[in-house]
């Protein structure tokens, strides 16, 4: 999938967070900088949004680790591992024993192991036009066969 703008993003983030339910993962992956968190601010804003409720500045949280964010009972935990050296610090995080009912959004996911069978995997790449990204969704688990290319 190419994504040309700015606006085709949020048109996708919009896109996946209409199917997206409580106790989902998505796993963000990506070169730094090439728009992993943009995805979530696009995601997390369109479900406040359509819940009424003012609009989030959502950040990296690169050094906090998770951010929490609530909309109309839906919980979207924003998990940024990128600091992380190892599956200790990981495991001790409890990402999958904590908060279950939430929905998950992790960047940088290649420490996690086991990973989780049911899962959505978006890789972000550059492309050569300066807000064009390309990306690849696969899904794992009872995302497996989701025809993500058709949203």
């Amino acid at each position: 999938m190419h994504l040309k703008s700015l606006e085709d993003t949020k048109r996708f983030a919009k896109k996946i967070s209409k199917i997206i339910k409580k106790k989902d993962i998505i796993f963000l992956r990506g070169e730094l900088g090439v728009g992993k968190t943009t995805f979530v601010r696009f995601f997390v804003n369109y479900l406040e949004t359509r819940s009424g409720i003012k609009n989030s500045d959502v950040l990296s949280p690169t050094f906090n680790i998770v951010y929490d964010y609530e909309a109309k009972g839906l919980q979207v935990l924003h998990y940024d591992l990128y600091r992380l050296k190892n599956y200790k610090d990981i495991y001790q995080l409890g990402i999958f024993e904590t908060s279950k009912d939430s929905v998950k959004i992790i960047e940088w996911p290649e420490l996690i192991k086991p990973k989780p069978k049911d899962r959505i995997d978006i890789l972000l790449r550059y492309s050569k036009k300066i807000n064009s990204r390309i990306i690849k969704v696969t899904g794992f688990g009872k995302w497996r066969n989701y025809k993500f290319n058709e949203i």
